[in-house]
């Protein structure tokens, strides 16, 4: 893409809204100084905050809407009053008529879901969409799916799921050829529930030109970086992200605790802080903050709803990147690789 991307913000969306949204997206623009926005919400709360950042509000496109998704909405509830009006969904609107290249919104995850899905549909080949995300390990950055946008999957979605995490990996990650593992409780062949068994047959056989399929990893994996893309379905994937950042804040407080407790540990951190910063530098989870959904006619990013604008703006930076290395292209171009006839009309492997 050679022209400036323009992204659609929900302003009212997340835990803080605007004041969160708009610092971010400001924070945003000087990083990628070549990017336009829409942004949607109410404008007694957003435009005061716009007018206070000229350079945002030289490239930006404001609409007001007066309706807001709320957090704890369920996502029936959020279509019912909020489809065609409420600023999420006119956000994701804007994706779906061109007026922007990506969403971002930090707002409510199973009614952003649910809104892209009846807006901007599914790709033909996909049957469920999948949320995606960026992991920290040891030797850089994995991308993992799915973090809980659909519960349960057969080996067919899998796949799916493997195929498009892939496509993600080339933009964000710079690889032509990622390294994929399926999540589960062994590396060997025997183990696991039949639908991660045949999935992982499948890809084994299929030899797709854009992935090269690793095998099975197990939960450790994640944190070493074995493979570039992580594939399971959301209900595992939901709660290994939870107890991801759980963990990381329970070491940040360990470690606090840790260097308060004498003199000389306190004298300790002084000589080590250099090698503190750095491990909170990694640990910062708004450095990795965003997760796209994929398998849709259309991009989407959802930020941590309680991020502040630094996490904000790296959402807003992993949807700049989405659209600027055409995201869409390559999903499409993989997805129909991998919908071969000779690839879905594999036979299902025999019970162990």
């Amino acid at each position: 893409m050679t022209r400036p991307v323009t992204i659609a913000l929900d302003a009212m969306g997340g835990d803080h809204g605007p004041s969160v949204v708009i610092p971010g997206a400001a924070m945003m623009l000087e990083r990628r100084p070549d990017c336009r926005f829409v942004i949607f919400g109410d404008e007694k709360q957003v435009l005061p905050l716009i007018d206070q950042h000229p350079k945002l509000k030289a490239v930006t496109t404001f609409h007001h809407t007066e309706v807001s998704v709320k957090m704890d909405d369920k996502p029936s509830q959020a279509l019912r009053y909020g489809r065609y009006k409420s600023s999420m969904w006119r956000a994701i609107d804007a994706t779906k008529t061109g007026e922007a290249d990506v969403t971002v919104s930090a707002g409510n995850t199973g009614a952003l879901m649910a809104m892209s899905k009846f807006c901007l549909k599914s790709m033909p080949q996909v049957d469920r969409p999948a949320l995606a995300g960026l992991w920290p390990t040891a030797r850089g950055e994995s991308i993992v799916l799915d973090l809980g946008a659909t519960i349960g999957a057969d080996a067919r979605h899998l796949v799916d799921l493997a195929v498009m995490g892939a496509a993600m990996a080339r933009v964000v990650l710079d690889l032509d050829r990622p390294t994929v593992g399926l999540l589960n409780v062994g590396v060997e062949e025997i183990k696991g529930v039949e639908a991660v068994k045949e999935a992982g047959r499948i890809l084994r056989e299929s030899n797709l030109p854009h992935l090269a399929y690793h095998g099975f990893v197990e939960g450790d994996d994640l944190g070493k970086g074995t493979v570039d893309v992580v594939v399971t379905e959301g209900f595992t994937g939901n709660i290994a992200l939870k107890t991801a950042e759980g963990t990381a804040k329970q070491i940040a407080e360990y470690l606090r605790a840790a260097m308060g407790r004498s003199l000389m540990s306190k004298i300790g951190y002084l000589f080590a802080r250099g090698a503190f910063a750095a491990l909170k530098d990694k640990l910062d989870p708004r450095k990795s903050n965003g997760g796209v959904f994929l398998g849709l006619e259309g991009i989407v990013v959802k930020s941590h709803g309680g991020t502040d604008a630094i996490g904000f703006a790296s959402a807003a930076e992993l949807g700049y990147e989405m659209a600027r290395e055409d995201l869409m292209a390559k999903v499409r171009e993989m997805v129909a690789a991998s919908t071969r006839p000779e690839l879905t009309a594999a036979q299902p492997a025999e019970a162990e």
